[in-house]
């Protein structure tokens, strides 16, 4: 089966969603989500969206704070992009019907690690969660979109892997992950806004979708893929053992939340003279050096001097939620851990959001855009999300749709089902653990070489798997979790120095001149039979 689209948009988070609803206002539009459309790393989002929107505040002081964090590997044009269209942005998704939290002077604006001005503006503390809700009410009553959820993407089509002559993006094979078929989805126009890839370690904060699908398709399709080095592990992860994946907001330190051992005495000064306030790569290493060094299961957030009343207005999801578990953050302080969080590189693309692949574009978490630098600013993710979907969109409604030649059907011929799907699940355990040990918050190289020589192993194996067998949701989110870890150790590998997120035992100076770690797209490859 054929589906034919004006454009197709890969992941149906705050980039996927808000681009679909431009652009339906002069295309058709086909969605693809892997799960629900409520799904995404976006909808997780707690703390914010950072923006310029108080007179005490500027645009230089936001580009600042931005640079400050990424260790001055930012894009100079992508940050003053992103920043100068931050307030645009904002009053998008006022229009669109989002419930910003009130103060008493107009939106209350929160203050998060790294910021020098209170700038975020937050539903709460589930800001993600009221965005996302706000825009998959609109998308799924649009005519003009049509969602495929339980769908994921195997591959992005193009001439050089189809033997045209060309490596153009005409659209995606995508699995119906219910019904097990394969269908052909055409389209001139391809965006991939599929998230990170957070799944590729043991313990994260992402949701069960961040498989880095988004990045290892457009590797595969010869992209270039840049400082995936760079991934960002939240400092603040509630600790317990009910408590999957439940992230503590950054908000919460901007509000007055103390780090504390678990005798009480607070370490953060000891590490940066910003305290709690620090960015996030900083506190993540402070909590990883203390509790290595103690041999602690975990530290704890303490924001228990602050009145009961104003945690459940500030933070009622953090607060309802930890009540739950039995921890009273009125009374008692919050046990913590450090988890992979974010993917500050991906798929490099140029102000216009487009790849190195006509036709293809990526935004959000997949995209490196060179805002993020060497380590995201809390909240910067989701105003990228929207202003980079937003330039892709202006782009690709300024071009005259090319032709699309005949594509053909998925082929399974030489195929047959899989004998052992236990290989699957015991190769993805395999796989995180290791990145985890391996390739964490603190790196050597020995510790990387490692884990490239377990990478290249698994990746045989699943290679093998996916050339023999039907495909599966599962074996595909394996294959692309494979490719980024590869990616991720890659890049590491590369640079010689620590810089922001990537801390090196064997190079702990920064060196003078910053510099991205750029690898090349793969040779594209026929797809197998018709693949």
């Amino acid at each position: 089966m054929t589906l034919n689209f004006d454009v197709l948009i890969i992941g149906s988070g705050l980039a996927g969603q808000s681009a679909a609803l431009r652009l339906a206002k002069h295309k058709k539009v086909g969605l693809i989500s892997k799960r629900g459309l409520e799904d995404s790393a976006s909808g997780w989002a707690q703390g914010g969206i950072a923006a310029v929107l108080d007179n005490q505040d500027s645009i230089e002081a936001h580009i600042h704070d931005t640079f400050d964090a990424g260790a001055h590997l930012n894009d100079p044009a992508a940050t003053r992009f992103v920043v100068e269209n931050g307030r645009r942005a904002i009053e998008w998704l006022i229009e669109q019907g989002v419930p910003f939290t009130k103060g008493d002077k107009g939106y209350h604006l929160t203050r998060e690690g790294g910021h020098s001005h209170r700038r975020v503006i937050h539903v709460n503390d589930a800001t993600g969660a009221a965005v996302q809700d706000t825009l998959t009410h609109k998308v799924r009553q649009h005519p003009n979109i049509t969602v495929l959820e339980h769908h994921i993407a195997i591959d992005v089509i193009t001439g050089a892997k189809l033997g045209f002559g060309d490596n153009r993006c005409y659209g995606a094979y995508v699995l119906d992950s219910r019904s097990g078929h394969v269908v052909t989805v055409a389209a001139p126009f391809t965006l991939i806004a599929a998230g990170g890839a957070g799944k590729v370690y043991l313990y994260t904060t992402n949701p069960d979708t961040s498989t880095g699908d988004g990045i290892a398709m457009a590797h595969r399709a010869g992209c270039r893929i840049g400082n995936m080095e760079f991934i960002q592990f939240h400092p603040t992860c509630l600790y317990h053992p009910q408590a999957k994946s439940f992230l503590i907001s950054e908000a919460v330190r901007g509000e007055g939340g103390l780090l504390r051992l678990p005798d009480g005495t607070r370490f953060m000064l000891a590490h940066d003279p910003r305290a709690e306030l620090a960015p996030r790569d900083i506190v993540a290493r402070a909590i990883d050096f203390e509790m290595k060094k103690r041999g602690l299961d975990c530290v704890y957030l303490d924001i228990s001097h602050k009145p009961v009343e104003f945690l459940q207005t500030h933070f009622p999801n953090i607060y309802a939620r930890c009540l739950e578990l039995g921890i009273d953050i009125s009374r008692e302080p919050i046990p913590v851990v450090p988890a992979a969080h974010y993917t500050c590189g991906g798929i490099m693309t140029d102000l216009k959001a487009r790849t190195d692949v006509p036709g293809l574009y990526a935004a959000g978490e997949s995209a490196c855009t060179g805002l993020h630098g060497a380590n995201r600013l809390a909240s910067n993710s989701l105003l990228e999300c929207i202003v980079f979907s937003e330039a892709a969109c202006d782009d690709i409604l300024g071009q005259e749709a090319p032709p699309i030649p005949p594509l053909p059907a998925w082929d399974e011929s030489a195929v047959t089902d899989a004998d052992e799907e236990i290989v699957i699940s015991h190769n993805w355990d395999e796989l995180r653990r290791f990145m985890w040990d391996y390739v964490g918050i603190v790196r050597t190289t020995k510790r990387l070489k490692r884990a490239q020589h377990r990478i290249r192993l698994l990746a045989r194996e699943i290679n093998e798997f996916y050339s023999n067998f039907r495909v599966s949701h599962d074996l595909l989110e394996l294959r692309n979790l494979v490719v980024t870890a590869d990616l991720i150790v890659r890049c590491a590998l590369k640079r010689k120095e620590s810089r922001g997120l990537h801390f090196s035992r064997d190079y702990p100076n920064t060196l003078p001149r910053p510099r991205n770690t750029v690898l090349p797209g793969a040779r594209p490859r026929a797809f197998r039979a018709s693949r």
